[in-house]
């Protein structure tokens, strides 16, 4: 079972990784996307790279 704090900031991962794919499609909604993502890690205090090391996802 996921924590709240590791269910955002993968929730977040997947909206940042959603705004780049579909930026050149949608860039309103990949805005929206990234915006959600930005404020789910800001709730943290964490930036992206902390966040795939929380998750301990990726390379």
């Amino acid at each position: 079972m996921l924590t709240d704090r590791r269910e955002d900031l993968l929730i977040a991962v997947a909206l940042a990784e959603f705004s780049v794919h579909y930026e050149q499609a949608d860039p309103e909604l990949a805005e929206r996307a990234w915006q959600l993502a930005a404020d789910r890690l800001v709730d943290h205090d964490v930036g992206p790279a902390e966040a795939v090391d929380a998750l301990e996802i990726g390379e």
